[in-house]
């Protein structure tokens, strides 16, 4: 499982023209499910997310994470993230996880956010979807877990 962490001062996502999920300052999180991924992975990149200290305390120094600052929580799937551009010029996919298991563990990623009590946003899975981000720093951060 990966998930590209962003750092924003705003974010929104879109589905047909509709938004269907925006936030203010907080963390963008993009999510690719792998093959072979589980429950745990999940379980674990939610915590990590909530707790990366990337914010600025007082002294400007990253000390504070969107949990401690209640900050919102934009998810949003992205199977691309496990593009394997090692040969030709083609991306191979083959390393993602198949759409139904992919789905369930974002669900299970999403559902551990909220059970942390986090305000959380998200796209809708498998759609085509239009990903406004403001990158606020830039700040950006890769997790992995396999």
């Amino acid at each position: 499982m990966r998930v590209v962490v962003q750092r924003v001062s705003r974010a929104s996502v879109s589905v047909d023209g509709e938004v269907c999920g925006r936030i203010g300052r907080g963390l963008m999180l993009l999510v690719g499910v792998a093959e072979g991924d589980t429950e745990s992975s999940a379980h674990w990149l939610a915590g990590k997310c909530a707790d990366l200290r990337i914010f600025e305390d007082d002294t400007g120094k990253m000390n504070l994470s969107a949990r401690e600052l209640g900050t919102g929580l934009l998810v949003v799937s992205q199977f691309t993230l496990l593009a394997d551009c090692a040969r030709g010029r083609r991306p191979s996919f083959a390393q993602a996880a198949p759409p139904d298991v992919a789905e369930r563990l974002y669900r299970v990623f999403i559902d551990e956010l909220r059970r942390m009590n986090l305000d959380v946003e998200e796209g809708v899975f498998q759609a085509k979807m239009l990903v406004e981000i403001h990158n606020d720093g830039p700040v950006t951060v890769i997790l992995e877990k396999a």
